[in-house]
């Protein structure tokens, strides 16, 4: 299994053990190739993963950040188009891409959500797995 990870610099005290939370998972999954490359920020995520999707070099792709209301309409524009990029690159490249990008209403609320990275994971990983096992059916 080789696993990608986008991960955003933003919000750093919660996408850090986010991150620290995904890669325990990855390892315990047993991924054996793991690479991890930093964005600025969650509207960053999309197209760093679409380069990583256009390598060929991945079976599954994660997402990682944090984006925190604040008191303008920004939110809701980060929050809505990097999932709809995330969407994107999983649809145009036909492999897993899961999205762990919290989207909270504060800091309290996104701590109780670090284990959204690892669950992220999980699903890349697993719907890795299904794509193997349905191409595999197919031949």
């Amino acid at each position: 299994m080789r696993l990608g990870i986008v991960a955003s610099r933003f919000n750093e005290e919660i996408c850090s053990p986010l991150l620290e939370r995904a890669k325990a998972e990855a390892e315990k999954l047993g991924v054996n190739t793991l690479v991890i490359e930093s964005v600025p920020g969650a509207l960053e995520i999309p197209l760093a993963l679409q380069w990583m999707a256009q390598s060929g070099r991945f079976d599954a792709l994660v997402g990682i950040g944090a984006v925190i209301r604040g008191e303008t309409y920004h939110f809701e524009l980060v929050s809505n188009e990097s999932a709809r990029g995330v969407m994107d690159v999983a649809l145009q490249f036909g492999i897993p891409v899961a999205n762990g990008i919290l989207t909270t209403n504060d800091e309290e609320q996104a701590r109780a959500r670090l284990d959204k990275g690892a669950d992220a994971v999980r699903v890349a990983v697993e719907m890795a797995r299904l794509r193997e096992r349905l191409q595999d059916r197919a031949k």
